[in-house]
């Protein structure tokens, strides 16, 4: 999870920060689940951990969750909001998808322990170009589509820039609310509410503006980092080759200090999942 670098005021239910938030009142939470997956009987939701945080150890790309939820059946829920196409997001999910499951059995537990799962994207922008509302992808047979491996893993890409007749009226209405478009729904009103409520409340505006801060101070060390591999990409050609890099580590040996202590501060850029 990321910030999408928008004023406290002026934001919206697609930044993904105040998404998260919203999505802690476990009756919209259900709704909304219960909105993307209607052949689902959703009773009631539990929230192992809010804004759940997953470190597999020092050397792996952590990541953190905007919703992880799990129902009365134990199928678990990974929501998230992404307002741009990064170009990423299949591979995103798969990554996701295995930290998650590392998450749900312990040591000497079978793997028939794992619980059925659904990694849900929420898609300001049409990532597969197909103007679908909704693409969900389960593992099936190349040679017997009728053939499901069974995995019991789901994963949903939802986009809001579509006007295909492919989904539910509800769910239309909740992806024009977060698309920007006016919307005359129960559920995008009681979001709408919580929106405006959410956003009065200071904690959690510190902790928005907090991590904004961050985000823009990482993006100025990413610019310096840049400048520096840039000219020094001018004088040598292949600058990450031979002795002054390190396959192992990653460090880059530059002539000078302050060059290597911007690279060494650089590693906070991936402290966060954008």
């Amino acid at each position: 999870m990321g910030v999408n670098q928008t004023n406290w005021e002026d934001l919206g239910i697609s930044n993904d920060f105040l998404f998260g938030k919203v999505m802690q009142n476990p009756r919209l939470c259900q709704e909304l689940l219960q909105r993307i997956l209607p052949d689902l009987k959703i009773d009631h939701i539990e929230y192992p951990e809010l804004q759940k945080a997953i470190k597999p150890d020092a050397d792996a790309k952590s990541i953190r969750l905007d919703v992880y939820v799990k129902d009365n059946e134990n199928i678990v829920y990974n929501i998230e909001m992404q307002a741009s196409d990064t170009k990423e997001l299949p591979k995103r999910s798969r990554y996701y998808q295995s930290l998650i499951d590392l998450q749900l059995i312990d040591k000497g537990q079978t793997y028939r322990k794992l619980n059925r799962s659904y990694i849900i994207f929420i898609c300001l922008e049409d990532i597969f170009g197909h103007r679908r509302h909704i693409y969900t992808f389960e593992n099936l047979c190349k040679e017997d589509s009728n053939i499901s491996m069974g995995d019991e893993t789901t994963k949903i890409f939802l986009n809001t820039d579509s006007d295909m007749d492919d989904v539910s009226k509800e769910l239309k209405a909740f992806l024009d609310y977060v698309g920007g478009r006016q919307s005359d729904s129960a559920l995008v009103r009681k979001l709408d509410e919580e929106v405006n409520r959410a956003k009065k409340n200071r904690e959690w505006r510190r902790e928005y503006m907090t991590l904004l801060m961050r985000d823009r101070e990482n993006q100025k060390i990413g610019k310096e980092i840049g400048k520096i591999f840039g000219a020094i990409s001018v004088q040598r050609p292949t600058p990450f080759r031979g002795r002054n890099y390190n396959e192992t580590t990653g460090e880059v040996r530059l002539n000078r200090r302050t060059g290597k202590n911007i690279f060494k501060r650089s590693r906070m850029i991936f402290t966060y999942d954008s």
